[in-house]
């Protein structure tokens, strides 16, 4: 069964200004993302997602170009092979970096999506797990820079639903922060997790400020303070007190992870199986962080696709953490593309979908109803 085709799809939607979300990293005014159909000679088609690394076409063009020409006629079951090849002739050779992770992303999970067709089973079986009920926390772009009342509202509709555990936007000023954490706290009591992503927006004084607030609060964790690639802010902030830190969801591959796992201060390991190596990459590093004792806690990206992914990944590791449920008000990449949506039961846990393969697919007719917008999504 050969690799006959590879078809990568960039996709846009905008979003209506009642729905936009302002976070660390600004206002959101689009989303997007990248869906990767491999073909087979055998008839067999997956389906991945890979993320839009905000220029969905510069990354659906190097999966339509560069890397189908790399792995085309390749057996389509050869995940780490098509894996080893892309790394060794695009990856590890100046060949666009990031880009090449994301892109190769979508076809790796398109591989494992036609690898779980072929023999009926659901990946999560592949990868030698089971069905299992996990932990949600509500995520997506929600839970953003509202009044403190207002913020306590959506987080307490959120709790009310189920969810033990959720994640509020920060990284806009230390006393904004500060006062939105405590309000939530003060309304939804001790018994949810309350998590922060303040979108690499904190400078370490930011972070010395707030800190001791997030400690009161016992906030489960801090997430992205910094860029990745500051180390030692990183380091120096583990100083500031006992909330752990959080990251991973902009480190690519295995190899940039394990910088970050070796100083020992992040200890919350989140990637996301669009960005950095696919579900054969996402299984390798929470492999490697449950040598540490670590939990594996996957950011999730935009379509059922992704979502599916984490989940069969989260079903068959030893060290499975949170599932980030997307409660974004509104997505219909989520509503509309897929057969598949992610169900959160009333006790706050989902368990992976049973369709062979991911157990998803793509409404095709769908495609030409999100062209893609260029320019950037947040402002």
């Amino acid at each position: 069964m050969k690799i006959e085709n590879i078809t990568a799809y960039p996709l846009s939607f905008a979003i209506p200004k009642e729905f936009q979300v302002t976070l660390g990293i600004g206002s959101t005014i689009k989303r997007d993302c990248v869906l990767v159909k491999v073909e087979t000679s055998d008839g067999i088609v997956g389906w991945g997602e890979a993320h839009a690394g905000r220029a969905p076409g510069a990354v659906a063009q190097l999966a339509n170009t560069t890397l189908r020409s790399l792995v085309k006629g390749m057996e389509a079951t050869d995940v780490v092979g098509v894996w080893d090849r892309i790394y060794k002739m695009q990856l590890a050779s100046h060949g666009m970096g990031a880009a090449t992770a994301i892109a190769m992303s979508g076809i790796d999970m398109a591989l494992w999506d036609i690898r779980g067709k072929a023999t009926g089973w659901p990946v999560y079986k592949l990868l030698g797990g089971s069905s299992k009920r996990l932990t949600a926390y509500a995520g997506g772009i929600s839970l953003g820079y509202q009044p403190p009342e207002d913020l306590a509202d959506e987080a307490q509709g959120f709790a009310e639903a189920g969810y033990k555990a959720m994640k509020l936007r920060i990284g806009d000023t230390p006393a904004n922060d500060i006062a939105r954490v405590e309000a939530v706290r003060k309304r939804l009591g001790d018994d949810v997790d309350i998590l922060t992503d303040a979108n690499a927006a904190y400078s370490l004084s930011d972070v010395r400020r707030v800190m001791p607030v997030l400690d009161a609060m016992n906030v489960g964790w801090l997430e992205e303070p910094f860029p990745p690639h500051d180390h030692r802010l990183y380091q120096e902030a583990r100083s500031f007190g006992r909330t752990p830190l959080a990251a991973g969801e902009n480190h690519y591959t295995r190899f940039e992870l394990h910088r970050a796992l070796e100083d020992g201060v992040i200890t919350v390991f989140q990637p996301d199986v669009s960005k950095t190596g696919g579900i054969t990459e996402g299984h390798r590093i929470a492999a490697m962080i449950s040598a540490w004792k670590l939990s594996f806690n996957p950011h999730t990206s935009l379509t059922g696709l992704n979502v599916a992914a984490c989940l069969h990944l989260l079903a068959s590791v030893d060290n499975a953490g949170y599932f980030e449920a997307d409660l974004s008000h509104y997505n219909p990449f989520r509503d509309e593309l897929c057969n598949w949506q992610a169900v959160v039961g009333a006790d706050g846990t989902i368990a992976p979908p049973e369709g062979p393969g991911l157990g998803v697919e793509i409404d095709e007719a769908m495609l030409a109803k999100f062209p893609v917008i260029d320019g950037p999504g947040y402002v």
